[in-house]
């Protein structure tokens, strides 16, 4: 059962994609598990064969339990995989020999908000034609399919949508009370002038056809990415009493979801994306953020998080870290303000650029020329 929040504890396995005696390659999906996250999807980090299944769909198990044993090739259990325990309190059919297994296509792929709201609109998801990914059925789809209907809404419903509000609000709420326990913050910002920027998206924009737009806030993921090669110790994971530091680096983009809370998953290898792919990618992740989508390893795998609250009219904004990551960058909206240039007064768009950084790992000096080399790479546009 993957870790995929720092105060995750357990998952609930919702159903096996793949079966006993399947072929798997690395990256496969192969199971999807339910968390206070939405409706996940489960990679696999090997390529072999399923040996066996320890775990049945339905079945609560802490993280770090052993789901499903792979070997590489017959006769050998992939390394490490014998150290692996079984889960502490099985389901009394997971020592038994496998049962076949439903797979996906049998399965209506719908996201636990979307589930919920279905129940309150008293909405029957099988008869909801999905437009998510893999066809899964969206809160979008519910409320089209309700709209023709007056919903009936009993107050039980009513609580249940409350408990999951409630339930992802405490784990957010315990990740962050962690994260200022035991990190000492250090926090700086800087004003970045957007006009060059802006400038040269507004002229980009008009060379791409409108599905293929860019959102100036791809600049300031890409900015980011690249400064995080001039500053790397900010691009790591504190684990233990020590700092791990990534060599890629895993963007966590902050996504705010409509039935409350938010996610952060990870934009892969950031660095190495062009600005037209890496809205392409940000656009996907959006999408399957909102409509219960995501994979595991998108969800465990980022090493520092940009946080916008500009679309809420918040000028700055100084985000709390993410553990076990060391860093947070934070941008607001941009602004219209008087700005000197080269002893001019100029009217300027400008953006408030902040980070919250983890002291045991770096230092003002640090993290000011990690602000810095944000601000020169968004002056070059063209470069980014």
């Amino acid at each position: 059962m993957p870790i995929l929040g720092a105060d995750m504890v357990a998952g609930t396995l919702i159903v096996w994609r793949k079966r006993a005696g399947d072929a798997v390659r690395r990256g496969d999906v192969i199971a999807e598990v339910e968390t206070d996250k939405g409706l996940i999807d489960v990679e696999v980090f090997v390529s072999g064969v399923i040996d066996k299944i320890l775990v049945e769909p339905g079945a609560s198990v802490p993280t770090g339990t052993a789901l499903a044993l792979i070997r590489e090739e017959p006769g050998a259990i992939v390394p490490g995989a014998a150290e692996v325990q079984p889960p502490l309190s099985p389901p009394p059919a997971a020592a038994a020999a496998p049962l076949p297994m439903p797979v996906a296509p049998e399965r209506l792929r719908i996201s636990p908000a979307a589930r919920t709201l279905a129940e309150e609109l008293g909405v029957d998801p099988a008869t909801v034609t999905g437009t998510g990914p893999d066809g899964a059925v969206t809160r979008d789809d519910i409320e089209r399919a309700a709209a023709s209907k007056p919903p009936t809404v009993r107050p039980a419903e009513r609580r249940a949508g409350v408990d999951w509000q409630t339930r992802i609000r405490k784990t957010i709420g315990a990740a962050m009370a962690r994260s200022k326990r035991e990190i000492p913050h250090y926090y700086l910002g800087t004003t970045i002038d957007m006009h060059r920027a802006l400038a040269w998206l507004a002229e980009e924009n008009a060379r791409r056809p409108v599905t293929d737009r860019l959102l100036y806030g791809v600049l300031l993921i890409k900015a980011v990415a690249l400064a995080l090669r001039e500053v790397p110790e900010l691009n790591a994971r504190w684990v233990g009493d020590r700092v791990v530091p990534s060599a890629a680096i895993h963007m966590g983009v902050a996504i705010s979801l409509r039935q409350g809370g938010l996610v952060a998953p990870a934009l892969h290898d950031a660095d190495r994306q062009s600005v037209g792919d890496l809205m392409r990618s940000l656009r996907d992740l959006v999408q399957r953020a909102r409509s219960g989508g995501l994979r595991s390893s998108e969800l465990s795998d980022p090493t520092i998080t940009v946080t916008s609250l500009g679309e809420q009219g918040v000028e700055t904004v100084y985000g709390i870290i993410y553990p076990p990551q060391v860093a947070i960058v934070g941008f607001g909206r941009i602004v219209e303000r008087p700005w000197s240039v080269e002893g001019r007064i100029v009217s300027r768009p400008l953006v408030t650029a902040t980070l919250s950084a983890d002291h045991r790992v770096s230092d003002g000096h640090r993290g000011g020329l990690f602000l810095a080399a944000i601000d020169r790479l968004l002056q070059r546009p063209e470069r980014l």
